[in-house]
């Protein structure tokens, strides 16, 4: 080895014990390549480990790795030590760690904000609020007919509020309504500092905005989040409504106990008075209410209600909105209340909002009837049904007396659109909430002829054709006449204006049951009806909206409307969920309709419906009476409007009336509705002949048919020989 060699390899065991592996791997590979000359690098390494003819053990070169691997970790621990040191003590480091900490609570709070802004309700329909399980039923006219739930009955604008009675809510509850924009942080200290002071609750945080974010909006929990959002309700409330609209909305809506909701509610509960006839005293006492409306209430606490209605008046004096004289006298006055129920709990037609309770689950879900807050617009014209009231009170009161019926029902039906305008389902709701008009299931009698009639028109039967006036059996079933007389001999003119049975009855086979059948449903009969033939003579029971409603069907030109009550329906937050749309469907052609319009004015010009009449406009409709006089029907109509009346008792005992008075009462009903109302003509009566059928009959095949004779009284000869018994008897 030259001595260049030797230098190198000094040079390269004078550096640190850690790389002694790798400089024994080189030497070891440098002995390799000499092969057996091992003798140069043997007198290297024999100065180095004082063995200088032999090579290193393994022991030992296993005992200087352990060396220097301790030195190594040595080495490294401290500088480590150092580097950690420098890393915890180092500034950047912290400013850095608290930029990236605060931009992200910046970055997600901001994100939870957004989140939480997009949640929040919408605004603009906050005017038509309804609290949760509250239902409001309207008449045609917007006025409330029936409450039920926590709502408010009567709302008022903001100008019709006496402005003492707005100051001193302001005054008590949010004294710096006009300055804030939703929330009013100092008033939420003043608030503070007073309760403290008081050592109770005499102010509140809250402002006007955000008490009426929580009625509408939220619930009571008491959560950092649940005020947060009241704080962003009331700024969004601030951005989107005026001053004015807030406090307006605020006093129609805000509770103020014993079932009041709202100022003109509370007035009427407390003092049985509107607002504007409020005192300054009696207005202090509403506007201290709201905090706790049991125990500030005067009908339950008065002493308490007292203490509370004077803070309001010092409020208002010390804000200037009184003067001091008027705060003493005020103050000085007694707590003097006169209560009455809250209006919510009148109900206008009951039996019409009863109709419409049970009408409602064909629009609305049962899951969104259960939640409430709905408003209904309705179709009641509120006139029209306290005119029908007060007919059917005295209809059972006066005929119901003298002829044996206690109840009565009316219908009044729009034929131009379907819409009930007055229904009354009994004398008083009071004593029977049982509605005839829906529930009731009663027989037709007469009235149910006038399909069987239609039905033979539209097939193409001239009303002129005639049929025997004969005591008739068919297929076993015997019909009879009233009276048990008859003619010999009918035209059907004739015999639905003087509702003849035994003609009815071979109409009836001449058309089929199933024309009949359908066209009555058609028309609007949703009860059941069987192919029998007692069918031409009402024999299956029907109720009386149904048949009106068919009857309108009439009126309208052979257009067939659904019968409704409902036109709208809105859920709390505003949103139209049902709004009516019905189209007229013709189902009887227009020709027939106005025929069988002509005959049916013949009932009431010289038939049964007499009683009917109307002298300055035309009037069409039959009468009906079923067996032993059970029930007295008379439903008749006008172009305009389709009215139908049933009279009789609710355990069906007979009674001794007759259908003529169910026409009497009809016509002392609409003679009052139809007083401005215009007069219009029925259709012109169309040719009876050449007429193409629009109704195919099939005509009914009996299996045996017999007619009878009758004397000359016109009574049927029931024995053979009663002919002979009759005339020597009477001659």
């Amino acid at each position: 080895m030259t001595d260049k060699e030797q230098k190198n390899i000094q040079e390269i065991f004078s550096e640190t014990e850690a790389n002694i592996i790798r400089k024994s791997k080189y030497i070891e590979s440098q002995g390799r390549r000499n092969k057996n000359n091992f003798n140069p690098v043997s007198k290297m390494l024999s100065k180095k480990f004082e063995d200088p003819l032999q090579a290193p053990k393994f022991d030992d070169i296993k005992k200087q790795k352990k060396q220097a691997n301790d030195t190594l970790k040595k080495n490294s621990k401290n500088r480590k030590n150092i580097n950690i040191k420098g890393i915890v003590f180092s500034r950047k480091l912290w400013l850095r760690l608290g930029l990236i900490g605060v931009s992200s609570i910046v970055i997600y709070g901001g994100w939870q904000w957004r989140k939480l802004e997009q949640s929040l309700p919408a605004i603009t329909d906050i005017s038509s609020y309804s609290r949760d399980g509250t239902l409001t039923i309207k008449a045609a006219d917007g006025k409330i007919i029936q409450q039920t739930g926590p709502a408010t009955r009567e709302k008022i604008k903001l100008e019709d509020i006496p402005t003492p009675l707005v100051q001193a809510f302001i005054a008590i509850e949010d004294r710096r309504f006009y300055e804030h924009r939703g929330v009013d942080y100092r008033g939420i200290i003043r608030a503070f500092v007073f309760n403290i002071i008081a050592r109770d609750v005499v102010q509140g945080g809250s402002t006007i905005t955000q008490q009426l974010a929580r009625m509408v909006f939220l619930d009571m929990e008491q959560t950092i989040w649940r005020k947060l959002r009241e704080a962003m309700l009331a700024w969004k409330m601030e951005k989107e409504l005026s001053k004015e609209e807030i406090l307006e909305l605020y006093l129609n809506i805000v509770y103020l106990g014993s079932g009041a909701y709202g100022v003109a509610d509370a007035a009427w509960v407390y003092f049985s008075k509107p607002v504007s006839g409020l005192t300054l005293a009696e207005m202090a006492t509403l506007a201290g209410l709201p905090p706790a409306p049991s125990q500030y209430s005067p009908l339950v606490n008065p002493e308490a209600a007292k203490d509370r209605r004077n803070l309001v008046l010092a409020e208002m004096k010390a804000a200037g909105l009184i003067s001091d004289e008027r705060a003493k006298t005020a103050i000085a006055k007694p707590m003097a209340v006169q209560p009455s129920a809250p209006k919510r709990l009148i109900v206008e037609a009951p039996y019409f909002a009863n109709y419409i309770q049970k009408e409602l689950p064909k629009y609305v879900s049962p899951e969104v009837l259960a939640r409430g807050g709905l408003t209904v617009e309705t179709t009641l014209d509120r006139s029209w049904q306290e005119i029908g009231e007060k007919i059917i009170e005295e209809a059972v009161d006066i005929d119901g007396d003298r002829q044996g019926f206690d109840q009565a029902a009316l219908v009044a039906i729009d034929s131009t659109n379907g819409e009930v305008k007055a229904l009354v389902g009994g004398r008083d709701f009071a004593e029977s909430e049982f509605n005839r008009a829906i529930q009731a299931q009663r027989q037709p009698g007469s009235t149910f002829k006038s399909f069987v009639y239609a039905a033979a028109v539209a097939a193409g039967f001239p009303p002129t054709d005639g049929y025997r006036d004969l005591p008739l059996t068919v297929d076993g079933y015997k019909p009879k006449n009233y009276g048990k007389r008859y003619a010999g001999w009918r035209s059907m003119i004739d015999s639905l204006a003087y509702s003849i049975n035994v003609v009815a009855v071979q109409v009836l086979m001449d058309v089929g049951f199933e024309p009949v059948i359908k066209l009555a449903k058609d028309m609007g009969i949703k009860s059941e009806v069987k192919a029998t033939y007692s069918m031409a003579l009402g024999t299956w029971e029907v109720n009386l909206l149904e048949l009106t409603n068919a009857y309108a069907t009439f009126a309208a030109q052979g257009k067939y409307i659904p019968a409704h009550g409902i036109k709208k329906i809105i859920n709390q937050n505003g949103e139209v969920i049902y709004d009516v749309n019905f189209k007229p469907k013709q189902v009887l052609d227009k020709d027939t309709a106005a025929i069988v319009t002509w005959m049916l004015e013949n009932v009431v010009k010289y038939g049964s419906g007499a009683n009917a009449y109307l002298y300055d406009r035309p009037v069409a409709g039959k009468t009906g009476t079923t067996e032993e006089a059970r029930d007295l029907w008379f439903i008749g109509y006008i172009p305009q409007v389709a009215t139908g009346i049933w009279l009789g008792n609710d355990d069906n005992k007979p009674t001794w009336g007759v259908s003529s008075t169910a026409a009497y009462n009809w016509q002392l009903f609409m003679r009052e509705v139809v007083e401005d109302m215009p007069v219009k003509d029925f259709p012109k009566k169309p040719s009876f002949y050449d007429r193409k059928p629009t109704i195919e009959a099939k005509p009914v095949e009996p299996k045996w048919i017999r007619y009878g004779n009758i004397g000359p009284d016109g009574r049927e000869l029931e024995r053979r020989n009663y002919y002979r018994d009759y005339y020597d008897r009477n001659y």
